[in-house]
């Protein structure tokens, strides 16, 4: 199997199956291309990632410019990462992770829970934003080097106001389904909202080790079911593989000490 293949060995799937999806994102980072990838490991079905198949055989960042540029059939993508699946052209992470919570059997059945569980993935879309323009508040264009003093004053906002926002209502939200039966974000099982929790939490606390150390105390059931999404059988070994990105400082969340003090 090639690098940057995921033909995939698990669900019992093996490399002889075609891939039956593919993902379109930068290689070297996690980004957001990684809330995409949870979902399709949890799920267990196999699927190429573009990005990190060699360019002599059709993928890495050529292959994502092609797509781009709408050389490929069907919706023109604004941005990775995109998913193709046979005809569709998917983008936006949200909707992806969405999309496929729903064919994959990570969303909720029935319409209240299912639509509630969009919001959540679109809310945590919003923090992930946010925390990318603690390092970034004037321009993705611009390095850090040259936005310092901008990203200390977003970054302490951040950290004072937002972070404990969103996490603060993740927990209540949290509490809220508990009450009614369930240990998780929305419904009664594990769908693609818990998956993107899962790597919000780790790359806040990536990026922002002390403010979310001050903040832990505050939200035990987000941090138990972190634990829990991480121990899922199929997301463990996938966890534990090459295939999975560490963070860095190339990516959303970045942890440079001074945004953090």
């Amino acid at each position: 199997m090639k690098a940057g293949v995921r033909a995939a060995t698990l669900g019992g799937v093996t490399d002889r199956d075609a891939p039956r999806y593919e993902l379109y994102y930068w290689p070297g980072i996690p980004g957001r291309g990684e809330f995409v990838r949870l979902v399709l490991e949890d799920a267990g079905v196999p699927y190429v990632d573009i990005g990190r198949v060699p360019e002599a055989e059709g993928g890495g960042v050529p292959a994502i410019l092609r797509l781009l540029a709408g050389e490929r059939a069907g919706p023109l993508p604004f941005a990775p990462p995109a998913l193709v699946a046979g005809d569709l052209v998917l983008w936006q992470t949200a909707h992806i992770c969405h999309w496929l919570g729903c064919r994959l059997g990570l969303a909720p059945t029935e319409e209240g829970p299912r639509l509630a569980a969009l919001s959540l993935e679109l809310t945590l879309a919003d923090l992930v934003a946010e925390a990318h323009d603690t390092h970034h508040p004037i321009a993705g264009s611009l390095y850090y080097e040259d936005q310092r003093e901008e990203a200390a004053r977003r970054a302490q906002r951040f950290r004072e106001e937002r972070l404990p926002r969103f996490l603060s209502y993740l927990e209540r939200t949290l509490a809220r389904n508990e009450a009614r039966g369930g240990g998780v974000l929305v419904g009664a099982d594990v769908t693609h909202v818990d998956l993107t929790s899962f790597q919000v939490l780790g790359g806040l606390r990536h990026a922002f080790p002390k403010a979310c150390a001050r903040l832990d105390p505050e939200i035990p059931r987000l941090r138990a079911l972190r634990e829990r999404v991480g121990a899922r059988p199929r997301l463990a070994a996938y966890l534990a593989s090459e295939r999975r990105l560490a963070f860095n400082e190339s990516g959303i969340f970045r942890h440079y000490p001074e945004l953090d003090p």
